[in-house]
């Protein structure tokens, strides 16, 4: 199947009601060489029951590289059944073979259930950091002096 066909495949299946992005867009971020980020993907035989969007980062501390996981997504019938920690064990394993020194993510100030999962993964918040994003014309004006 071609990387296009891959990608719109995967959009739909994890968010069939959400807008996304062109399926080359995301063939792009995916199957390109250096790709802008990798995937990994859960699997209940023929349906997909989750995925795990990242991307590597440089520097971190010590000038080593860090796993940055933007995206942690399990289908509602697959919540709670051991999926998303299957897929952070991954992203862990994922991490310490490419010699990262750290593995960083967010989510949502009102995501509990998310917040909650991380909780119960025995990881903790890191409240000395404040989140910053630029989008749309933020990008292409010009630098405020």
């Amino acid at each position: 199947m071609p990387s296009a066909a891959r990608a719109c495949l995967l959009a739909a299946r994890l968010w069939p009601n959400r807008p996304r992005p062109g399926c080359a867009q995301v063939a792009e971020a995916l199957f390109t060489s250096p790709p802008a980020g990798y995937a990994l993907l859960a699997w209940d035989g023929t349906q997909l029951a989750g995925l795990a969007a990242y991307s590597f980062l440089w520097p971190a501390v010590g000038l080593t590289r860090s796993l940055y996981l933007k995206e942690l997504y399990v289908g509602g019938a697959y919540r709670r059944h051991g999926t998303g920690r299957l897929l952070m064990k991954a992203i862990f394993g994922t991490a310490a073979k490419h010699g990262c020194s750290r593995v960083e993510w967010t989510t949502g100030t009102g995501n509990t259930g998310a917040q909650n999962f991380y909780h119960s993964l025995g990881l903790p918040e890191l409240p000395s950091k404040v989140f910053y994003r630029a989008e749309g014309a933020d990008i292409t004006r010009p630098a405020l002096t």
